[in-house]
């Protein structure tokens, strides 16, 4: 007990204040916004990843931290400084570009020390810092090769060492896994993440990549057309997106549009659909309900009572080897994608084409949207 009877209080704990902070940050090239007014926070030690279509703004938003564009409107402030004014080599910020852009005339050594030369540090210690990231990304004994001896995934690498030699606060990303094959960029991917846990650098990646921004990034932020239209973990992006735009980008989904009943459940062409969870909707509203195609169950019976239900034909089957997506057609002509896990040895769907069948969902399973 403290002095006068009372019990002693537990520390209040503080957040720490963002390392990055882009306030209203507008971009114009000419008549064309390529950021509109956009405000974003990025924490210490935190993967970040900007993610959206061609043409959103995603890489221009990292070229103005790099300070490759100057922003149009706003602040970008950096540990609480503005760095708007300070020249990109001065920035406590590195950028490792989508081609590499590395040094066919240099070996790996010399392209991982270049920006170390650049700015006279001492020989023995560029030495060091060289050894150190050959390590670090698992290129060991490469270091006298020529650039082109090496393999997509080992140029990759090199650019990577080169990008952390400097010890940056924040090192840039822009689609730097867009040149390797699929399963090299899978791997790489588990790669960069164990890098980034192991240095505690805050990284921020740009990508077009829905599924890589999902598995990479311990925060998301979805653009279109400038904008930010979703900042979250990647698991509440996927499960509970904020408009359809979003539920539509990441991953599939099937939108069931309908009207608010005074209930809180929608009333549909396809029939009463049961949610569960509230929505800012009122009774009377237009709503569309997401459902994610792993979500819904399909039998050839009638499901129970206490699901939602529709009634459909098979009408395509996608074989993707550790699942198969049927494409449903109902009543009312629209199309409900539903994923199964394949089990069979043989590789054989449990439902085919013209089949009838029967979709359900519990109540819990879809998201009411307004906008």
């Amino acid at each position: 007990m403290a002095d006068g009877g009372q019990a002693a209080q537990e520390p209040v704990s503080i957040e720490k204040p963002p390392l990055v902070r882009f306030e209203a940050v507008t971009k114009r090239f000419g008549s064309v916004v390529a950021v509109e007014t956009l405000s974003l926070d990025i924490k210490h030690g935190e993967f970040f990843a900007l993610l959206g279509p061609s043409g959103c703004g995603k890489t221009t938003l990292l070229r103005t931290l790099a300070g490759f564009e100057a922003p149009t409107q706003g602040r970008i402030l950096l540990d609480g400084e503005d760095i708007v004014p300070v020249q990109p080599h001065r920035r406590p910020v590195n950028m490792m570009f989508q081609s590499y852009a590395l040094f066919p005339h240099l070996s790996v050594e010399g392209n991982i020390g270049f920006g170390l030369r650049q700015e006279n540090v001492a020989r023995a210690e560029i030495a060091d810092r060289i050894a150190e990231m050959l390590v670090l990304v698992r290129l060991q004994g490469f270091g006298g090769r020529r650039i082109d001896q090496l393999s997509g995934g080992q140029r990759q690498r090199v650019a990577l060492a080169r990008a952390l030699i400097k010890r940056p606060r924040v090192l840039l990303l822009d689609e730097p896994l867009a040149a390797l094959d699929k399963k090299l960029r899978a791997e790489t991917q588990f790669e960069l993440m164990e890098l980034q846990r192991k240095l505690g650098t805050t990284f921020v990646i740009v990508t077009h990549d829905q599924e890589e921004a999902m598995i990479i990034a311990d925060r998301i932020a979805v653009m279109d057309r400038g904008r930010l239209m979703q900042v979250a973990a990647p698991a509440e992006i996927y499960e509970r997106p904020n408009s359809r735009w979003v539920a539509g980008f990441i991953g599939e989904t099937t939108m069931i549009e309908g009207r608010l009943g005074s209930d809180s459940n929608i009333e549909s062409v396809l029939g009463r659909m049961r949610v569960a969870g509230s929505s800012n909707a009122r009774s009377g509203d237009k709503v569309w309900l997401a459902l994610r195609p792993e979500k819904i169950s399909m039998t050839a019976e009638r499901p129970n009572e206490g699901l939602n239900a529709v009634a459909g034909t098979v009408s395509e089957i996608g074989y993707r080897g550790d699942m198969s997506v049927y494409k449903i057609l109902l009543s009312d002509r629209s199309v409900m994608k539903v994923a199964l896990t394949n089990v069979s040895a043989r590789g054989e769907t449990p439902f085919s084409l013209h089949d009838l069948v029967w979709l359900s969902w519990p109540p819990e399973a879809g998201v009411v949207l307004t906008e």
